[in-house]
């Protein structure tokens, strides 16, 4: 196997890693104290392409695979993960089914300008009690001749006050299966409810959001009747895979942080870096991020060239989270009381990260999930 990066990688992981030192970095404190969505920066992330990658350029993206893409994920993240968490749900599940299912007229009102970071799209699946067992949600949309009806409730929907459009999981009366279907946010019906107060990813906005008799057009389906589990399925791998790169962008910046906080630091006459404890525990990070890294650039090259991924998606999302969450709390160790000082961002990395141990599914259910792969 060829582990070089090539040309447009490199490129990209390059332009990735100035935008985040330059613009990111220097307000990402800001961005978590605030609360806000960082919505300027989500514009300039579409202007650079980031929500295209993964799509071909006959839809209007640049198709540069997801090896690339993640390679940029992992800078925003390193950056701030209130700015990349969105990005990524904005150039993955909230656009997918609409590049996947979308008409003409779909993908010229909406998909191609959220390509462009023109317009958010949000993605409604969690329900106050149907969360890993998504087969328990009650949304329920009726068909009719000419139009459908929606009524129902969903919860930790990403960046849903912002959002000019949602993807919608939802069972139907006619069909025990769920399907997808576009809701504009501005459609009468539609009520974006309570923001949930997090502990970390606080610039990222994630709120509840009703649907009460909201009148759909037919051509609003995404997908056909019964197959949006189907469709959820095709993307899973990558959910998890993207997952992983935001864990391992989040534990390269704690690492980073504390490198370099060990080299400075002066105790008893010396940079705490030359005693052994600290020269173990940078080791140890050093392992685990380097580890988490090459699982990751297989599973997106398996991706990349479309090989079977489900099992090994599941490993580097479930392993690249753990480890990342190890890493921000060693680096908060080794800067002892100030790694619990808001004043450095140690505690902002080690709050933001923990959201990767279940976003994409939690890591309890992967588990079983990899175990099922050997027939147990």
């Amino acid at each position: 196997m060829n582990f070089e990066l090539n040309d447009v990688q490199i490129a990209i992981q390059e332009t990735f890693r100035k935008f985040v030192n330059e613009k990111v970095k220097p307000v990402a404190a800001e961005i978590d104290e605030k609360k806000e969505f960082p919505a300027k920066l989500f514009q300039e992330i579409g202007k650079l392409g980031f929500f295209g990658m993964r799509y071909p350029e006959e839809a209007g993206g640049t198709g540069t695979g997801i090896t690339a893409y993640c390679l940029a994920l992992v800078e925003l993240a390193r950056g701030s993960m209130s700015l990349a968490a969105p990005c990524m749900m904005q150039s993955l599940m909230g656009t997918y089914f609409l590049y996947r299912d979308g008409d003409e007229e779909v993908r010229k009102n909406f998909f191609e300008p959220a390509l462009r970071g023109e317009k958010i799209g949000g993605i409604c699946m969690t329900e106050p009690n149907a969360g890993s067992d998504l087969s328990g949600i009650t949304t329920m949309t009726k068909v009719y001749d000419d139009h459908f009806l929606m009524n129902g409730q969903k919860t930790w929907a990403t960046s849903a006050p912002y959002a000019d459009f949602f993807s919608v999981f939802s069972r139907t009366d006619n069909h025990e299966k769920p399907a997808f279907f576009l809701v504009p946010a501005d459609y009468e019906g539609v009520h974006v409810g309570k923001n949930i107060e997090k502990l970390g990813v606080r610039g990222s906005i994630t709120s509840e959001v009703a649907f009460d008799d909201v009148k759909l057009p037919k051509n609003y389906i995404l997908g056909e009747i019964g197959g949006g589990m189907r469709g959820l399925v095709e993307i899973l791998a990558e959910i998890r895979i993207m997952t992983a790169a935001l864990a391992i962008g989040a534990a390269t910046a704690a690492f980073e942080d504390a490198v370099e906080y060990a080299k400075t630091r002066v105790q008893f006459g010396k940079p705490i870096g030359k005693f052994q404890l600290i020269k173990a525990k940078i080791a140890d990070m050093s392992v685990m991020l380097e580890t988490s890294k090459q699982m990751l650039y297989y599973t997106a090259w398996l991706s990349d060239n479309n090989k079977p991924r489900q099992k090994e998606s599941a490993i580097v999302k479930l392993y690249a989270s753990e480890c990342a969450n190890t890493i921000c709390d060693e680096a908060s160790r080794i800067l002892a009381s100030y790694g619990y000082a808001s004043e450095y961002p140690i505690q902002r990395y080690w709050r933001d990260v923990r959201f990767t141990l279940f976003g994409g599914g939690t890591n309890e259910i992967l588990k079983i999930n990899i175990a099922r792969e050997f027939g147990l």
